[in-house]
Formats: structure tokens, C-alpha cells, sequence
């Protein structure tokens, strides 16, 4: 056949002539800057340095004739060349980078701040050779005219003021900075010397500071310009911590209430700060002499002429009122409780119809301002339940709570969400009060508000069951009526967002719930959910979390018949599964499983759905088996899982036998020969594995005890039923009855923890029947698997290590599975189990003969 070929006519007329034309000359545009951006070979010429220079000379060559990158890069690669030669360094390469920083860009100069910094952080020289070759470097452009280079190398030097002795910051520092914060000096100069003293004041002793920088310090805070008084305000926090508390009452204190009355904001803002933080410095004739009458200004000027220091006084509103808790009148202390209530409702007056008077139309920018108000009253809601005393809450702040969980804004909810913890703490008893807005917050319509409240969900729900009145495992729930359907949602609206990590989050949190509601709610609302997530949610950390949670519930369920029901769903479900994806999570769900459940438990039920995952057609799901093997041997105890011994070391040499992936053999090696170094425990207790049986064995007797408390209840119960049918003739035969089932009732129950003594015989027949008759039946669990008991009790081959050195002659070795079935019955009447001091477990001698036995006679066979 030919090919079609299409042949379409092509117009060059004038008009799409030009059209080309002009197509062609907007290609050459864009072609142009790709054509200057290359090199040409002169500028090629200039940037080739010769390979032969050692590093030293490179910095110098490039710092003396190459272009400004090139010198920004050996300025980046200066702590390297003083780790490596810091005497050539300092002699040939730093008197280079300090002409060139002369004429350098802000690039060049910032990254030489970084440089200096990580040299004096990594100490590469003495700090007498580092205040001697780079302090003065520094120092030269503290004053630069970028803003931000400035500001650069100023944080390079109060890192460097830490580390310098006192007389070099004396003589270097301190002496200069008295010329530079003069009047005289640029505002730049005075801004710098503000920072400096505020570093200053705790490197040296208090009258050395009040001689020296004292008067610097009244001068710079009366200087023309607000910026410096702005900037030395908010110094003067530090300046107290040195001089200590006298001279902060004397000289401090009279700065900062002058600066408080300034004409400028933003002074007024950093005194009121100040004034905040130094609190704990005043005593009380300060406190209510001083410091109350300036914050009852501040709390009036804020609503009416500055609503600059609202947002501020809003924020330190809570520390403001516990520091000055000891000296308020009760007047004082209800007029600043309802700043608070006025401040958490700001801006929602309109709204709410409470201010219909004032019709004036907020602007964006207040707005802004107003949500950040009532952010910071949620932010400082803890600090205002202190200030009120918890028991005075639902009287004083609960419509206050209610409010700020309910408003309009996420930020505030978000800041609510994130203190509720805090809340609940504090509340203690009456923490039932608040369990509505949990409710509420828990199906907030943002996840950013159901993130921050899952961060501290178990602690609140502990605290929410037993730390009210209603405490007790009958009536957990009454405090809280509506948290199932809360929690339920919850899962649901994180599930259908993309917002994962939410969702992981949730579901790890979750794992709480068998502490806080019973078994059966467990079980009919949340339980199946978390398989239901396993097997559709296509985000791998979702999935992990629900399977760890799904493995926690049923540690706890407190019926056989779930339990039972739940392990056939993940056996055919998960382990049986069509997906491959599903056979992996299992794997997961068994790792979770070995470390929550005791050895027995995982041995009873998944340890062969685990192996039969060797014939899995996926080579990743082997390859996840191999990895977890280790694990699964792990769980075994000899004699009682011989059997269970036997098939894993029957799983592993079909796999090297017939296994044909190469990146899952050779996993499959390297856990043959981790296997093989690997001991077993063995049922008495050994002091190598002393701790984990301890723990294991307290995870086996918790197990048992849910069995004996399952078969109690149910006895409970047909005592009540039978109670119920006897006549009222036998009142007192019923009386005498019911006090001999309650002693009974006594007895088992101090009996359940496993550390009374007085038990009887009988007693203890009856336990044993009851464990025995609750207990899980393999063969129900794993149909496929009824005739486990049948297989062979010894392996008739040798070692893993002596198969993975025979893989070369993997033909001659090769055969049937009926053939070995053959072999090892034939030689099961001689089982011989190595003890738990041999390193290698399946290595004894006899396993060696018959091993050579079979060898030759597969051989012969071949």
C-alpha cells in the first residue's frame, strides 16, 4: 500500500506574503536574547582561571581581576579557605576582600556578613585573631546607605559582642559608640548606637553602665526624631536587665513614663511594650502609683483617639492583668474584666444590632484591625480564666467563650481551637460547661480550625469524661451527647478535602476513643470506617494511620464475635484482596498488629495468611514480605510454634528456589542470612529476652482478661434474667442470693488484675474453661488452613546461609513440592529443635545429615 499524501494549496499572494514576512521577523525577535546571552570568546577568556592555582591563589586572582560574581563567590567560600588554611587566608585573601568590599554591591556585601558570621560561629581562628583581622571590617560599614546591608552586618556584630572579652568591646565598641550617637551623627548612626547599647548593658557590671551608657541612653531617648526614641524605647528592656532593679526604678521607669506621654504613636506603642514586659521589675507602689494610671490612659486613648496601640493592648491584655491582679479594687478589677468583653466582641456590634446609633462604615483596614483584636481576647483567653478564678467562669467569661467560638472570622476560631486545651485544664471539674463549643468546633466548616483542635483531642476528651462530676465508665458519655455524630462528621469533611495531612492527623488521634467511649459504639460507628479507608483512600500515610487505628480498636474490643469478624475482614479482604495494594496494607496492618498484640495472638491468626503472601504473582508484594520476615520470626517461641517454624522455613526455601525477580532474591538473601543470625525465644524466661517476654507476657494476660470480662458480663446477665422470674414468695431466698452473687461479683473482680491470692481450686477451673471456651478456633478463622497440624515437624534441608551459597547449582537442587512433602515425612519422627544459645537456629547436626541425605538422592534423581 501506498502512502495517502495530503497536498493542501499554499496562497502567496501579496497580502499572505507579508503575513510571513511578519511571522519570521517576531521568530528572529525571540530568538535575540538567546543569542546575546551566550558568551562570546573574549568573555569566555576572562572567566577561564587557570586549574593549576591552589585555592588560595584562585580567591586572590579572582578578588584582583574578575568580575563581581566571581568575587561574591570566594566572599561565600571564605569559611572553607579559613577552615583549610586560615594563615594564608587571613594574610593574602582578607586584605583582598576588604579593598574590594569598598566598592561592592549589596550582594557581595550581605553574603560577606553571612562569611564573617560563620567563621566566628565555626571558630576557625582564636577570637583575639578574629576581633583583630575582621572586627574593624565590620564596624567600617555598619553605616552603609542600604538599609539592609546595614542591618546585615549589625546582627554580625551583636553576635560578635557576645563572644569578645570586655576590654576589647570596651576600647573598640563602647569608646567610638559615644562619638556616633551624637545629634551630629546621621539618623542611620543613631539607630545603630541604640541597638548596640541595648547588647551593651549585659557585658558589663551596673556602675560602669550607669557611668558610661546611662547618658547615652537619656540623650537617645530625647532625641528629634521618633525613630531613635522608638528604637531606644524598646532597648530600655534590656538596659533593666543589666542595671538591675534600683536604677530601673530611678532612671528607667521616668524614661519610660515620659516616652509614654509622646506625641508620637509608634513611642507610645514601644513604652507600652516596655513598660508590659518590665512588670516584674516594679514593686507594688510602682505598679499602682506608676503603671496603673499610664494603662487606664492607654485603655481610654485606645477606643478614642489612638487605635494604633489597640491592637497591641489587645495582645498584652492578659499578662497586664495578672501583673497588676495584687493592687486592683474590685472597681478596678470589673472595669478592666469589661475592656476584655468589649475588646473579644470589637466590630461586631453592627452586626449583632447592638450599635445601631453609630452608623459609620468600617473601613478594610479597621476591619484588619478589629479581627486581630478579638484574635489576641482569644489568645489571651486562658490568661483572663486566671484572672477571674475557674469558678467564677460561667458567670464572668462563658458568653465571652461562646462568642469567640463562634465568630465570623477563622483566625479567631483557629487561635480558640489552639487554647482549648488550655481551657479544659483550667476549667478542671467544670469542664462539662464548655462541651457544646467542642461540639462546635469539631464541625467548624474550616479545616484550619479542626487541625488546631485535633492537636490536643485525646487530652480533651480525657479530660472532658473523667474530669467533670459525671465520671465513670457507665456515664461517659452523658457530659458530651452529641460527640459521636461531632467526631463521625469530622473524619468525613477531612476525608473529602485535599487536605491529607488533616485527614493522617485525625485518624491517629482517634486511636484515644476506646479510652473514651464503649466497645460497641467503637465498633458500629468508627471501626468499619477505618477499614473502609484502608481499602478506597488512595493516600498512603491516610492509609497507615487507619490501619494502626483499626489494629488499637481491636486490641480493645471487649466481644469475641467482633473480634472474630473483624480478623476474617482483614484476612480476606486486605490479605485476600484482588489489588495488590490492598495485599501491601495488610502487610502493614500485621506489622501494627505484631506491635500492639501479644505473640500468640499474631501467631493464632496471621502469621500464615502472612506466608502465604510467598506465592503472591507481585513482585513488590514479596519483596514487602521479605523485608517483614524478621519481624514474623520474631513472634515465635519454641517448642510451642514449631510448627509455625517449620512452614516459615519452607516459605523461604521456595523462595530461593523458585524465585525469578532479581531485586526480590537478592532481598531475599540478605534476609536469609539476617534470619539465620537471628535467635528465638523459647517459653521460660531468658535474660536476653527478659524485657520483651515481660512485656509480651503483659500483653497476653490483658488479652485473656478481655475473654474472662466478656464471659462475666454474659453470666451477669442470666442472673438478671433469672432474678426476674422468681416469685415474690422467695424474697428472702432471693435477698440471701443476691448478697452471695454480690461477694462473688467482689471476688472475680479483685480477681481480673491477676494479683490476688486467695483463690480457690474451683475457681480456677472455672477461668480455664472460660479461656478455653473463648478462645479463637484456627481452623473457623482460616478454612484454607485446616490442615496446618499434618505438616511435617521438622525441615529435612539445611541452613539458609548453606542454601543462598548453593543458589549457583539451583538445578540440581530444584524440586516438586510433593517430592519434598515426601522427603520430610519421611524424616518427621526424628524432629530436633536447636536451643536458643545456637546462632544459627536451623543448623543443628541431624538437619545437616538429612539435609546431605536428600542432597545426594536429588542428585542421583537428576
Amino acid at each position: 500500500m501506498h502512502p495517502i499524501i495530503f497536498f493542501c494549496k499554499m496562497d502567496f499572494s501579496q497580502s499572505n506574503l507579508f503575513g510571513y514576512i511578519e511571522d519570521l521577523q517576531e521568530l528572529t525577535i525571540i530568538e535575540r536574547p538567546v543569542r546575546r546571552s551566550l558568551k562570546t570568546p573574549e568573555e569566555i577568556e576572562r572567566l577561564t582561571v587557570d586549574e593549576e592555582l591552589s585555592d588560595i591563589e584562585r580567591a586572590v586572582y579572582l578578588l584582583s581581576s574578575g568580575q563581581d560574581i566571581q568575587g561574591t563567590s570566594v566572599v561565600a567560600n571564605l569559611p572553607v579557605l579559613m577552615r583549610q588554611n586560615p594563615a594564608e587566608t587571613l594574610r593574602r585573601v582578607l586584605p583582598k576582600i576588604r579593598e574590594v568590599l569598598h566598592v561592592a554591591g549589596v550582594e557581595m556585601q550581605l553574603t560577606a556578613a553571612v562569611s564573617f558570621l560563620t567563621v566566628l560561629q565555626e571558630e576557625s581562628v582564636s577570637i583575639h585573631t578574629y576581633s583583630h583581622s575582621f572586627l574593624h571590617i565590620i564596624l567600617q560599614h555598619l553605616e552603609h546607605r542600604d538599609a539592609g546591608v546595614s542591618n546585615a552586618w549589625l546582627e554580625t556584630l551583636l553576635a560578635v559582642i557576645e563572644a569578645l572579652p570586655k576590654e576589647t568591646i570596651r576600647h573598640e565598641i563602647l569608646n567610638p559608640l559615644v562619638s556616633k550617637a551624637q545629634l551630629s551623627q546621621t539618623l542611620q548612626s543613631r539607630l545603630v548606637s541604640c541597638k548596640i547599647m541595648g547588647k551593651l548593658a549585659n557585658k558589663f557590671e551596673a556602675h560602669i553602665i550607669k557611668r558610661e551608657i546611662l547618658p547615652l541612653v537619656k540623650s537617645l531617648c530625647q532625641d528629634v526624631e521618633y525613630e531613635v526614641r522608638t528604637c531606644m524605647c524598646r532597648q530600655l528592656e534590656h538596659i533593666a536587665q543589666g542595671i538591675g532593679t534600683e536604677l530601673t526604678k530611678t532612671v528607667v521607669l521616668p524614661e519610660l513614663v515620659e516616652l509614654a506621654r509622646d506625641e508620637g504613636s509608634s513611642v507610645r506603642l514601644a513604652a507600652f511594650e516596655t513598660l508590659v514586659n518590665l512588670l516584674d521589675m516594679f514593686d507594688a507602689d510602682d505598679r499602682s502609683q506608676t503603671v496603673l494610671p499610664l494603662v487606664k490612659s492607654f485603655c481610654e486613648k485606645s477606643f478614642k483617639a489612638d487605635e494604633s496601640i489597640l491592637v497591641s493592648l489587645s495582645f498584652h491584655l492578659g499578662k497586664l492583668c495578672n501583673g497588676l491582679y495584687g493592687i486592683f479594687t474590685p472597681e478596678q478589677h470589673l472595669r478592666f474584666l469589661e475592656f476584655y468583653k468589649k475588646l473579644s466582641t470589637l466590630g461586631l456590634q453592627q452586626e449583632n444590632g447592638h450599635n445601631d446609633n453609630q452608623l459609620q462604615l468600617q473601613t478594610l483596614e479597621q476591619e484588619k484591625k478589629y479581627i486581630s483584636v478579638r484574635k489576641n481576647c482569644a489568645y489571651n483567653f486562658p490568661a483572663m480564666i486566671v484572672f477571674v478564678d475557674p469558678k467564677n467562669f460561667h458567670l464572668e467569661l462563658y458568653s465571652i467563650f461562646f462568642c469567640l467560638c463562634h465568630d465570623p472570622e477563622v483566625p479567631v476560631r483557629y487561635t480558640m481551637a489552639i487554647s482549648f486545651y488550655e481551657v479544659a485544664k483550667l476549667l478542671n471539674s467544670g469542664v462539662y460547661t464548655i462541651h457544646k463549643e467542642l461540639v462546635t468546633l469539631l464541625q467548624d466548616e474550616s479545616l484550619e480550625v479542626l487541625d488546631a483542635l485535633v492537636g490536643h483531642l485525646p487530652e480533651i476528651l480525657e479530660l472532658m469524661t473523667n474530669g467533670g462530676e459525671n465520671s465513670g465508665s457507665e456515664s461517659k458519655l452523658l457530659s458530651i451527647p452529641d460527640l459521636i455524630p461531632a467526631l463521625t462528621t469530622a473524619e468525613q469533611r477531612a476525608a473529602t478535602s485535599l487536605k491529607w495531612r488533616t485527614h493522617e492527623k485525625l485518624l491517629q488521634k482517634y486511636a484515644c476513643l476506646p479510652h473514651i467511649i464503649s466497645s460497641d459504639q467503637i465498633y458500629y460507628r468508627f471501626l468499619h470506617r477505618m477499614l473502609t479507608i484502608i481499602l478506597t483512600n488512595n493516600v498512603l500515610p491516610v492509609q497507615k494511620a487507619a490501619a494502626r487505628t483499626l489494629c488499637v480498636y481491636l486490641r480493645y474490643n471487649r466481644k469475641q464475635e467482633q473480634r472474630h469478624e473483624v480478623i476474617q475482614k482483614l484476612i480476606e479482604q486486605l490479605g485476600q484482596g484482588k489489588s495488590y495494594w490492598n495485599r501491601l496494607r495488610f502487610l502493614d496492618t500485621c506489622e501494627f498488629i505484631m506491635e500492639l498484640f501479644s505473640k500468640s495472638f499474631f501467631c493464632k491468626y496471621f502469621f500464615l495468611p502472612v506466608l502465604e503472601l510467598t506465592h503472591d504473582p507481585v513482585a513488590n508484594v514479596r519483596m514487602k514480605l521479605c523485608y517483614l520476615l524478621p519481624k514474623v520470626k520474631s513472634t515465635l517461641k519454641i517448642p510451642t510454634d514449631k510448627h509455625l517454624l517449620q512452614q516459615l522455613e519452607l516459605c523461604i526455601r521456595k523462595l530461593l528456589c523458585q524465585e525469578k525477580d532479581k531485586d526480590v532474591l537478592t532481598i531475599v538473601k540478605r534476609t536469609v542470612l539476617e534470619l539465620d543470625r537471628m535467635e528465638i525465644s523459647v517459653d521460660a524466661f531468658q535474660k536476653r529476652f527478659y524485657e520483651n517476654d515481660l512485656l509480651d507476657q503483659e500483653k497476653e494476660r490483658q488479652e485473656h482478661l478481655l475473654l474472662e470480662m466478656e464471659q462475666l458480663e454474659k453470666e451477669k446477665q442470666q442472673n438478671e434474667g433469672r432474678s426476674t422470674n422468681i416469685n415474690d414468695k422467695m424474697f428472702e431466698k432471693k435477698r440471701r442470693d443476691s448478697k452471695t452473687s454480690s461477694v462473688l461479683a467482689k471476688s472475680i473482680t479483685l480477681s481480673v488484675p491477676g494479683s490476688s491470692s486467695g483463690t480457690s481450686g474451683g475457681k480456677d477451673d472455672k477461668k480455664s474453661k472460660l479461656v478455653r471456651s473463648q478462645s479463637f478456633s484456627t481452623q473457623a478463622l482460616h478454612p484454607k488452613y485446616s490442615n496446618i497440624d499434618k505438616c511435617p515437624n521438622k525441615s529435612s534441608a539445611t541452613g539458609y546461609t548453606s542454601s543462598v551459597s548453593g543458589m549457583g547449582k539451583s538445578c540440581m537442587l530444584s524440586f516438586s513440592d510433593d517430592s519434598f512433602r515426601a522427603h520430610s515425612t519421611g524424616n518427621s519422627g526424628n524432629a530436633a529443635f536447636p536451643s536458643s544459645s545456637s546462632r544459627n537456629l536451623f543448623n543443628s547436626a541431624d538437619q545437616k545429615n538429612n539435609g546431605n541425605k536428600e542432597s545426594q538422592s536429588r542428585k542421583m534423581s537428576m
